[in-house]
């Protein structure tokens, strides 16, 4: 059968997250009813660093933020540029050399910004 898969916003308002002066932002949207989005929390969180912030919005603390970028499905990963550009995407479980080969893509871009 067909799945529909959740809308993933393609902009973001780095001031609605943590450190928005940093050069990337990793966001995970998550539920607390998802037995899935701890680990991927977990998962993200290594690639914290000077020049990235990673945060979780879960829903019953946050579902504001939830509704106004249209997530439907958790978990969902979204990693932003500094202009909350959001150049790419994961939804549903993610494994860390996944993660970490999509922030390396992303950071290596020819239009990436200078860190």
């Amino acid at each position: 059968p067909t799945q529909r898969r959740g809308a993933v916003p393609v902009q973001v308002d780095r001031a609605d997250f943590a450190r928005p002066d940093a050069p990337w932002l990793v966001v995970v949207f998550t539920s607390a009813t998802c037995q899935t989005c701890a680990k991927v929390v977990s998962t993200a969180a290594v690639l914290t660093s000077a020049e990235v912030v990673v945060e979780e919005v879960e829903y019953g603390a946050r579902g504001d933020v939830q509704r106004r970028y249209g997530i439907e499905a958790v978990p969902t990963v979204v990693i932003a540029d500094a202009a909350g550009v959001v150049r790419t995407s994961i939804q549903g479980p993610v494994n860390a050399s996944d993660l970490w080969a999509a922030m390396a893509t992303v950071r290596a871009a020819p239009d990436a910004p200078e860190v």
